[in-house]
């Protein structure tokens, strides 16, 4: 097992970020945008950009920071917290080391505009029917028929899907893939497509740890609020006992997320499987930690008017984003019972 530590300087990005959150990317904000025909903030974009958050996986040759994964999850961690609405997986955990490594004309049109905040990119793989944010993405990036092709906003035709999160804008795209649009093809594209579906899994996986902490610090407050008895629900050893459970659950999967960052940025042969371990053991404390929240808010809890839904729909939505828990424990069985490291899309992720 390798051992590492975060940087302060690390740590002091990711402060920064959660600070900006709290003040920039408030539930009423959240709420805000669902009456917007794109559900988006163009402006919030272009604050991220100008912290650099942006450009964080951009190569610096291109205007951005050069960084990897390592540097990225704490940050995709907040992002989580504060469930932001803005494609912020797709497009610089996923699009820009993509991007990044065919390089070429690609690279240096799109990757700068990625950094500045000018540029919003979607990206599609095939373990899901939809895209998110394809909307008001710029350019997509869609595998189809064994090639990896990049469309633009013009040449493609997006249908609004159904979501229970109001913040996630899913569509279903389609395009006629030409020798033009084609940029990988045959083992090239394969292997782009796997390290990017691994990439999305991970930024997932760490929104969810944000996530689901940030439900445990919902949960505790309305618990220290809330009284029966003549007492703070807060004191009863249940609603003690069933918080505890969940905190376990989030420190069980927070250095397992943490594990598979360094895997990706490293490129270890056991990427894919830490990936994995990573992605399953989150979206099991987001999941318990939505239905505990849920379970000390009472019946309250299902109501509009109250929050913590903000939270609730975003870890049920991500849970099947890039492979479902039960996809990933799937992958991880294949490698510890037929030896294959990274098996790929062979059964449907949503599976």
């Amino acid at each position: 097992m390798v051992r590492f530590d975060f940087t302060d300087d690390q740590r002091m990005f990711r402060d920064n970020l959660r600070a900006f959150l709290d003040k920039e990317c408030t539930p009423a904000f959240v709420r805000s945008l669902w009456d917007t025909p794109t559900g988006r903030s163009p402006e919030l974009w272009a604050k991220l950009g100008e912290l650099g958050i942006l450009g964080l996986t951009v190569p610096e040759s291109h205007g951005g920071l050069g960084m990897d994964e390592i540097d990225l999850v704490l940050l995709l961690e907040e992002t989580g917290r504060a469930v932001l609405p803005a494609p912020i997986v797709e497009t610089v955990a996923v699009a820009a080391p993509l991007l990044a490594a065919l390089g070429g004309e690609h690279a240096q049109t799109w990757l700068p505009r990625i950094a500045s905040g000018e540029a919003i990119v979607a990206v599609g793989h095939p373990g899901s029917p939809v895209i998110a944010d394809a909307h008001v993405a710029d350019v997509m990036l869609l595998e189809r028929d064994d090639g990896l092709h990049m469309v633009g906003a013009d040449a493609a035709e997006t249908v609004a899907q159904a979501c229970s999160d109001a913040s996630r804008r899913l569509f279903t795209v389609d395009f006629t893939p030409t020798p033009d649009t084609r940029v990988a093809e045959g083992e090239s594209c394969r292997t782009l497509r796997d390290e990017a579906f691994d990439r999305g899994a991970l930024g997932v996986a760490a929104q969810q740890v944000g996530i689901a902490q940030r439900m445990v610090e919902i949960a505790v407050t309305y618990a220290g609020q809330r009284e029966q008895f003549g007492q703070p629900i807060g004191a009863f050893q249940a609603i003690k006992h069933m918080l505890a459970s969940v905190q376990v659950k989030i420190e069980f999967a927070r250095p397992r997320v943490y594990r598979a960052a360094h895997a990706v940025a490293r490129g270890e042969a056991s990427r894919s499987i830490d990936v994995s371990q990573a992605n399953a053991a989150a979206s099991d404390a987001a999941l318990l930690a939505a239905k505990t929240a849920l379970q000390v808010h009472g019946a309250i809890g299902y109501t509009w008017e109250v929050d913590l839904h903000l939270w609730m729909k975003r870890a049920w939505a991500l849970e099947a984003a890039w492979g479902s828990r039960r996809w990933h424990r799937r992958r991880i069985a294949g490698a510890v019972l037929d030896g294959d490291r990274a098996p790929s899309f062979g059964f449907s992720a949503r599976a």
